[in-house]
């Protein structure tokens, strides 16, 4: 590692920061999520001159590690927003919402991709409907809170039904990519995956959610029945290490047991999530979440090939995945939330069709892998273009049409929140 490449290196990093920095005040100026601008400062490093000149083309090893690292950091900082407490909190109408909204994009956006590629593109048809599943709640939180509605049933029952929608994503993620490192769908490797998978998780929330905080309690019950002669100064590992080493130690294991590293990410998350008041490290985390995740979705635009769009095919699978990616998140979380009424229920099923970063997420680990049986991506580049475009698609389209269904219902009034949704 000579000078030359740290030079390279430092050149990248300005050019970078500085486009995504430019890109994310244009954002906030018309008011579009700034992850849009982020993406598009890779379509246009990709796509211009930019990429030779700032050299990526040979030397891009640093910004690969902090691309994974960016995805990482993101996942866990959503699992922070997301206490395994709240999942008890949510409600029957949440829990309908959620996995209505994953069972049918994931089986429709299955069987769509088996017609359009043929029976033998299992894992492509896969990789798509993992892709449709998951909300990316960010998008619609915001902008229910900017509406000043986060005190409405359909708010509750949306974020609600977002947290249990981000975990049953996250197991289809990990089942997806344990058969994709096999190379085929046998059915006992799915289940076997399956249940690698959920065990996993179970354990996790077991362990974040009961165990630990036992083992605390009891610990602060003996201290406070030690008297203390003197002041000492407190013992221990500090909240920010400690987030670090938990976030590293669950991706490691994700990563070791053939799942995907942002899973542990996320469940590390949570259960930190469930220690905010003793252990308050997402100040200091955000600094390192804000310099980080950017990286992944510049790459993630620096993999879209403009050129692929003017392909007649590739423009009809993307328009037509967007399509089926709104209609049956729409569908599929309006029949869950379909005992709140009709608008009631056309409010939660739009404000569920954003997939934003999940999408992206899903589509980038498809477009690393290698398929076993062929050595290629699994995901092709054409594939991935139309993954990204429904992601922004339908990150762009919720917010209006979440506006436009909240005035529908409520118009210029309030809707004051029951004590129960269930």
């Amino acid at each position: 590692m000579g000078e030359d490449f740290i030079q390279t290196v430092l050149f990248q990093l300005f050019v970078i920061i500085v486009l995504v920095e430019v890109a994310r005040m244009l954002c906030n100026k018309v008011k579009v999520p700034t992850v849009i601008g982020e993406i598009l400062v890779g379509v246009l490093i990709a796509n211009t001159f930019l990429y030779d000149f700032i050299n990526l083309g040979s030397d891009r090893e640093v910004f690969e590690v902090l691309k994974e690292l960016g995805v990482i950091f993101l996942l866990f900082s959503v699992g922070l927003e997301t206490p395994f407490s709240a999942i008890r909190k949510v409600g029957k109408t949440a829990m309908f919402v959620a996995v209505f909204g994953v069972i049918l994009p994931f089986i429709v956006g299955y069987l769509l991709m088996i017609g359009a590629l043929g029976p033998e593109k299992q894992l492509e048809a896969l990789f798509v409907g993992a892709s449709m599943v998951a909300t990316s709640v960010g998008i619609t939180a915001r902008v229910i809170r900017d509406m000043n509605l986060m005190h409405t049933v359909e708010s509750r029952v949306i974020i609600g039904a977002a947290v249990i929608d981000d975990i049953l994503g996250m197991i289809v993620l990990a089942i997806v990519v344990g058969i994709a490192g096999g190379g085929s769908l046998d059915i006992f490797q799915v289940a076997v995956v399956a249940i690698e998978a959920v065990l996993f998780v179970l354990a996790i929330i077991f362990i974040g959610s009961l165990v630990l905080p036992k083992v605390l309690k009891k610990r602060d019950d003996r201290k406070v029945t030690q008297v203390c002669t003197a002041e000492r100064r407190p013992k221990g590992i500090s909240p920010l290490p400690l987030a670090l080493i938990v976030c590293f130690a669950l991706s490691s294991i994700s990563s070791f047991l053939g799942l995907a590293a942002i899973i542990g990410a996320f469940l590390a998350g949570m259960a930190f999530a469930e220690f905010k008041d003793r252990w308050p490290c997402e100040e200091k985390m955000e600094p390192i979440v804000e310099f980080l995740t950017p990286f992944f979705f510049v790459f993630v635009g620096i993999a879209v090939d403009l050129e692929a769009f003017g392909e007649l095919g590739v423009l009809m699978m993307a328009a037509t995945i967007t399509v089926f990616a709104i209609i049956t998140k729409f569908i599929g979380c309006g029949l869950g939330a379909r005992s709140l009424g009709g608008k009631s229920a056309a409010i939660v099923g739009v404000g569920m069709v954003p997939r934003g970063e999940v999408g992206l997420i899903v589509a980038s680990i498809g477009l690393g892998m290698l398929d076993p049986e062929t050595g290629l991506s699994i995901i092709e580049p054409g594939l991935y273009n139309a993954i990204v475009f429904m992601s922004l698609v339908t990150t762009l389209v919720a917010p209006p049409l979440l506006t436009y269904t909240f005035q529908r219902k409520l118009g210029k009034k309030c809707e004051v929140l029951p004590p129960d949704v269930n």
